[in-house]
């Protein structure tokens, strides 16, 4: 393997991310990356782009301005969920609970909010603070008696079924006020469109700052870093689809702020994932155990870490979902939404081998799972046949992540 495949490089005081040598070095590292079974988010983005093909080909409504800010919408609060779902994944774990986990935090907010007439602000912290205490549960018998983390949240997404109804009590629904801050952030709040392009503006420009930093300072330690051409044709490309997406979606009813809030999520769980000690951890763990054992890494506090984020960002979803419909009720966090929330996390990039994947696997998989989900609807075709295309895409997902796995580790990448 060369120095170049490896990512470093030998010393070289002209060698810069703006030189000629600069550019041509990191479209290599990048091609040699692909070849490497290192495909990122590619597979994923080609399958969007031939599902929203099809379905626009078979109904002319499907990339409607109305459509996809109705899509946007609905992505997320099952988003929210596959974002936890994906942090459990890359330490090689599971959680088959988060359903019921969000079921449960939406029958928590409206009972102490409705019911018990408790501040709208207490209830939410109430809600949620269910969810941070199911993980911690998780996490304390995960490292005390060594249950498969299988085990322990299918027992969860039993048991806490039961408590989500015992909750609810006999009525077996509670509707929220429409006259609350959370109804009207989850239906009716969105973004002027002056404010949504500022915010793509203010975002891009942040990826860009943050992209040459890190180029510096891969130049300064002698690795191969991307080119600032690179950099820049990057952050134009972003802003130019970005903003052309916001322009789009603002023909209808615009940049939905439960939407934003979701992908300002994403960014956050990807900044501490990348850039954070207990980020490294996190893919430590999940690409050995031991290894990162004998690192020095605190591997069950990483653990318990983990699984209460994922059960909190459970309750966080089922509270969005809860507030977009106005109600709690016993078919909250039940249905599908469980296993939407693990395909999508699987789907989008996360490996069910653990210490692979980005926390953009919950955004990117959630758009494929609710554009089959509009598309189908807008064919008038039932759920079954969605269920069935959903887990041909899941499988298929699962497939080339072991290929790409088995050719990572032919080439020495694994």
């Amino acid at each position: 393997m060369t120095a170049r495949e490896t990512g470093t490089i030998p010393n070289d005081p002209e060698q810069n991310p703006l030189s000629p040598e600069g550019i041509r070095a990191s479209f290599a590292l990048l091609v040699a990356r692909i070849r490497g079974g290192d495909l990122g988010s590619l597979p994923v983005a080609g399958g969007l782009v031939v599902i929203w093909a099809v379905f626009q080909i078979l109904n002319a409504a499907f990339l409607s301005a109305e459509n996809l800010v109705n899509l946007t919408m609905q992505c997320a609060a099952i988003g929210t969920i596959a974002l936890g779902v994906v942090l459990v994944l890359l330490v090689g774990e599971i959680d088959l609970s988060v359903g019921s986990v969000s079921g449960l935090a939406s029958a928590v907010l409206a009972v102490t909010f409705v019911q018990l007439r408790w501040s709208l602000e207490l209830a939410l912290l109430a809600a949620i603070a269910i969810g941070c205490l199911v993980g911690l549960l998780y996490g304390f018998l995960y490292n005390r008696f060594g249950v498969p983390s299988f085990v322990i949240t299918l027992a969860g997404l039993l048991g806490f079924l039961g408590l989500q109804l015992w909750v609810l009590g006999a009525t077996g629904s509670i509707n929220l006020p429409d006259s609350s801050w959370i109804v009207y952030f989850a239906r009716q709040l969105y973004l002027p469109p002056w404010a949504s392009y500022a915010l793509i503006v203010a975002g891009v420009g942040l990826y860009a700052w943050m992209r040459v930093r890190q180029a510096r300072r891969r130049a300064r330690a002698n690795l191969v870093s991307q080119s600032y051409v690179e950099i820049g044709v990057r952050a134009g490309a972003l802003l130019v689809v970005l903003l052309a997406a916001a322009w789009y979606l603002n023909l209808d009813r615009g940049v939905g702020v439960m939407f934003v809030f979701f992908v300002a999520l994403v960014i956050a769980a990807n900044a501490v994932l990348t850039r954070t000690r207990w980020g490294r951890a996190v893919y430590a763990v999940g690409g050995s155990v031991e290894a990162a054992r004998r690192a020095g890494i605190r591997v069950d506090r990483i653990y318990l870490s983990v699984f209460a984020l994922c059960s909190t960002l459970a309750a966080v979803g089922g509270i969005l979902a809860a507030a977009r419909l106005g109600a709690a009720n016993q078919s909250s966090g039940g249905g599908d939404v469980n296993l939407n929330a693990i395909a999508a996390a699987v789907i989008g990039g996360a490996s069910l081998f653990g210490g692979r994947g980005t926390a953009f696997a919950a955004l990117l998989g959630i758009f494929v799972i609710q554009s089959i989900s509009s598309g189908l609807a807008l064919l008038t075709l039932g759920s079954s046949v969605q269920f069935m295309v959903t887990g041909v895409v899941l499988v298929l997902a699962v497939i080339i992540d072991s290929l790409s796995r088995r050719k990572r580790a032919a080439s020495g990448r694994a």
